[in-house]
């Protein structure tokens, strides 16, 4: 029987409600599958941080290394000032732990509203791959004569070879496995006659960023000879937006730097339906990964018992996918599924249950 370590980090506001029901769906799954789950829990978070004035140590970070995984709440708190948590917790775990690709799966559920017209489960099912670790997220920058009326600031998009590299080739076998039992449907003759099962489209601003995303366009191309079955693909950021409002369907899996992924994650979030259903994963494939719901702490509804787990509840899905418990996470899916089914909306107030009874919906299917 197979046992993992999982380092639970419920965080702040709404974070300990969404997680406490993921961690029920996980011990009912991991039951019902035959598998482990021991978890250890961490207090990281504002609220420490305004006890004690810690934030994370290097020591605390090798400790999670021990781990398969680590299943994150949120961070934030509307007490401690704006950087002080994310730089010294998210992005400290995102750097010390190499979790160099940001995994957000864009799917949009039966009975889940989008914004789009005319757009359907059939329209929006796709997965943004984000280079997590480099660009303008590195803090490389400086300023010049501060305070002065000719002051210059200054941030700079720093990406290596290696860096680009391996984000790459990650996002080309995640759409090989995404396409391993049958052919991408958005495929067109022409791309299925040469044979190609999936594509893959590289998110970028060659026209005017020249110096990176020269270095990803060529990167990309010379990667692409390694998956002759998978369609390469260009298209510019401010154009990328414009189709995922347009035409969704013509996305299979895109790939892109920090910054432009973390903007259009969160436009792609809106048109699945929104926060209330975006999980995310952020992986290091060789060490371990952290898995977080995107709708962050919303510290107004935290315990009220009204917040959607939808979303921390598929992150515990993709949790176990990416730990090989595929039978079990896919059963997992399929509660969710149907759960989503019965809930009038997935918004806060709107939804029909409470967040407890969301969770054992789900756990009823299991």
């Amino acid at each position: 029987m197979n046992t993992y370590k999982i380092a639970v980090i419920p965080g702040d506001g709404i974070g300990r409600e969404v997680i406490d029901e993921g961690l029920k769906v996980l011990a009912a799954s991991s039951q019902k599958h035959q598998f482990k789950i021991e978890t250890t829990e961490f207090p990281f978070g504002g609220e420490r941080y305004l006890k004690t004035g810690e934030i994370l140590s290097d020591e605390e970070v090798n400790t999670l290394k021990n781990f398969d995984a680590i299943y994150l709440g949120g961070i934030g708190h509307p007490d401690v000032k704006p950087g002080i948590l994310e730089k010294g917790i998210l992005l400290k775990l995102r750097f010390d732990l190499d979790l160099y690709i940001n995994l957000r799966p864009v799917k949009l559920y039966e009975n889940v509203e989008t914004p789009i017209k005319n757009k359907t489960t059939k329209h929006i099912d796709y997965i943004v791959v984000r280079e997590n670790t480099g660009g303008l997220y590195t803090g490389v920058g400086e300023f010049q004569n501060k305070g002065e009326a000719n002051e210059v600031a200054i941030q700079s998009m720093v990406y290596s070879r290696e860096q680009v590299e391996r984000c790459l080739r990650y996002a080309f076998e995640c759409t090989q496995k995404r396409h391993k039992d049958q052919p991408w449907a958005g495929l067109s003759e022409e791309e299925k006659s040469k044979g190609y099962i999936g594509k893959l489209t590289l998110c970028g601003k060659t026209n005017v960023l020249t110096y990176v995303f020269d270095l990803w366009d060529r990167i990309f191309h010379e990667v692409a000879k390694d998956y002759p079955n998978i369609a390469p693909d260009y298209v510019h950021v401010d154009a990328c937006c414009i189709y995922m409002i347009e035409s969704p369907e013509r996305y299979d899996v895109i790939v892109t730097g920090n910054m432009f992924g973390d903007i259009i994650t969160d436009l792609a979030a809106v048109t699945q339906g929104g926060m209330g259903v975006a999980p995310s994963g952020n992986i290091n494939p060789k060490g371990v990964s952290m898995f977080e719901p995107v709708h962050g702490t919303a510290p107004a509804f935290a315990g009220k018992n009204v917040i959607n787990p939808i979303a921390a509840i598929i992150t515990a899905q993709m949790m176990l996918t990416h730990l090989g418990e595929t039978q079990a996470a896919n059963d997992i899916e399929v509660g969710i599924k149907e759960t989503i089914k019965k809930m009038k909306s997935m918004l806060v107030g709107e939804m029909g249950y409470s967040t407890n009874e969301i969770g054992d919906m789900v756990l009823e299917y299991i």
